[in-house]
């Protein structure tokens, strides 16, 4: 039955194609080098005539060129093209120095979590992961244990596994400042009675002291007494009784770990609360519960509810950013108070029906405070949503489930591209004056991309992982965002049987908002009898692109870069013709 698929393959072609190249390529080839091989003084001329670059030491990249098998009697073209000295972002770093909430905030949602948010473990593994990848936003739910004696990290009322809270915040300070040398924000989702709010400021003290401290953590008078002199070289402390009027800059909070939650006194608890109370067990979930929202779930629960009183000091000192609830009128929420600052967090769907009446307040609102916004919670396989609603609204803490790969993962992957890869991206300037009407709504450029070819899918996966039979039918599909709802994907024709296609071929996309800009790039292989093949995807900050033409290194569905998949592009900026 089989007989005349085989006979088929037989018949397909498994070697690469003669020495084509795209007119551009042979035109940069015949220019600017020597059969092939640049020269100093080649490259120095490709790079200002046809780059468009200034910012490049020409000796220094042929020296490190020795160790990367580029270089003998000079550059080979094609080899430098599709090396990582050709990477098509500039390294310009923004201007730190403004307020917290003039940035964007690579933000985690759920970070302990492993998989979906109903059964999976929760362990310390994704909150590594996470810092190493730059992600500055780490959440943690805090949960009493069965004995009202040790403090839980879970998704509260469903059947995840839990993590002691002193192990996260042990990685957290081994890792923080690995990535990105600008402070990490904890966010906690407090569901704890007054004795483990006094054990959190104790554990979250010692934690963050250096291991000599440790010696002496059975003296807890003393230690207490000792660490006020070190505590403050890591964690941020505001001073008691007063709350922040206006956020530091990145730069002030450079290597320093900050705590946002709700202060104990406006939180609300479930059931009385006592010490001998005991507490809603973590365990006995149900998909009810998961499904309420966030912020609320403890808030909202079946318990009666009541304010806490009389809170030890110490956990309250914690608190540098002060998060408040959303209740009643949203409009009430969103006043700005020029002598505090808080943090307000939104669901996904309640930002989409707050941005619809009360866009402008919104705006106003993150130009002084932090605007945090979370998936909402029937997002039971850690799936995302769309950043754009929150970030052209000017909301600093995105936050996302960074276990939960696709297509609007890969875009804020792509944002925080930017800026060296920090975890802080500044807003754009009509943002951060918090006005609307600042905003451009006419095109201001129009980035042209061309797609010449690409490589590596051959070394990096089997040669039977696209089709038994033949070499893939890749294709290329690239959209550009600023605006999702404006985002449109063009393709290009698909190249029958080979590892190394090319394409050769130009789109335009016209960019509104250039800081906003994503571009985003896939390439599939192309099968009319099943689901076409993932073979890379990438997601670039428009505002940070090279011109030129350079190598686009390509990313698995997880946001892990290949070692060798890498395409040839070309990008242009074009001002439009009033």
């Amino acid at each position: 039955m089989h007989s005349f698929e085989v006979f088929g393959c037989f018949m397909r072609q498994f070697r690469p194609k003669e020495d084509a190249l795209p007119h551009d390529i042979k035109q940069v080839i015949s220019n600017y080098s020597d059969n092939g091989v640049m020269s100093v003084q080649n490259l120095q001329d490709f790079l200002t005539k046809y780059q468009g670059q200034t910012d490049y030491d020409v000796n220094a990249i042929f020296n490190k060129a020795k160790h990367h098998n580029l270089h003998h009697k000079g550059l080979h073209v094609l080899q430098y093209l599709y090396s990582d000295f050709n990477y098509p972002l500039q390294a310009v770093l923004d201007d730190m120095e403004s307020p917290l909430s003039h940035y964007y905030i690579y933000t985690s949602h759920n970070t302990y979590l492993t998989g979906n948010q109903f059964t999976s473990d929760s362990s310390v593994r994704p909150i590594i992961r996470a810092l190493q990848k730059g992600v500055r936003g780490i959440e943690l739910d805090l949960w009493p244990n069965s004995t009202n004696s040790d403090i839980l990290v879970c998704h509260g009322r469903t059947l995840t596994s839990s993590v002691k809270l002193r192990k996260c915040l042990k990685v957290i300070k081994d890792y923080a400042f690995h990535a990105s040398e600008y402070p990490v924000i904890i966010t906690f989702e407090d569901h704890l009675n007054k004795k483990l709010r006094d054990k959190v400021a104790l554990v979250c003290k010692i934690t963050f002291l250096d291991n000599l401290f440790r010696f002496f953590s059975r003296y807890s008078k003393k230690l207490k007494l000792m660490v006020k002199s070190t505590f403050q070289e890591m964690l941020l402390l505001p001073k008691k009784d007063r709350k922040l009027t206006k956020l530091p800059s990145p730069a002030e909070l450079k290597k320093k770990i900050i705590i946002s939650t709700k202060p104990p006194n406006e939180s609300l608890e479930s059931g009385t609360v006592n010490d001998k109370t005991t507490t809603h067990s973590i365990m006995s979930g149900t998909i009810f519960d998961c499904l309420k929202s966030k912020d609320g779930s403890d808030e909202e629960s079946r318990h009666h509810e009541e304010y806490l009183q009389g809170e030890v000091p110490e956990y309250k000192d914690l608190i540098a950013i002060h998060a408040v609830k959303h209740k009643g009128n949203l409009q009430d929420s969103l006043n700005v108070d020029q002598n505090k600052v808080k943090r307000l967090s939104l669901s996904e769907q309640d930002l989409v029906e707050a941005c619809r009446e009360h866009g402008e307040e919104i705006v106003r609102f993150t130009e002084r405070n932090i605007l945090r916004v979370y998936p909402k919670g029937t997002r039971l396989d850690s799936s995302n949503y769309s950043p754009f609603d929150g970030w052209k609204h000017g909301a600093q803490m995105v936050a996302f489930n960074m276990q939960g790969y696709g297509k609007n993962l890969w875009l804020m992957q792509g944002m925080f591209r930017a800026n060296g890869g920090y975890g802080y991206v500044k807003k754009p300037k009509f943002l951060c004056e918090g006005d609307l009407s600042l905003r451009p709504h006419e095109v201001t450029k129009i980035l042209k991309v061309k797609i010449y070819m690409g490589e590596g899918w051959h070394s990096e996966f089997h040669h039977a992982h696209f089709d038994y039979c033949s070499p893939p039918d890749f294709y290329v599909g690239v959209s550009g965002y600023d605006d999702d709802k404006k985002a449109r994907m063009f393709k290009t024709k698909s190249i029958e049987d080979d590892w190394w296609p090319l394409w050769d071929e130009e789109f335009e996309f016209p960019i509104i908002v250039p800081e906003l800009a994503i571009l985003r790039i896939v390439v599939k292989d192309n099968d009319t009898t099943k689901k076409n093949e993932f073979g890379g995807q990438t997601c670039l900050p428009v505002s940070e692109l090279r011109t030129g033409i350079r190598c686009v290194p390509l990313y698995n569905r997880k946001g892990e870069k290949y070692k060798f998949i890498k395409l040839l592009m070309r990008f242009e900026f074009v001002i439009p013709i009033i």
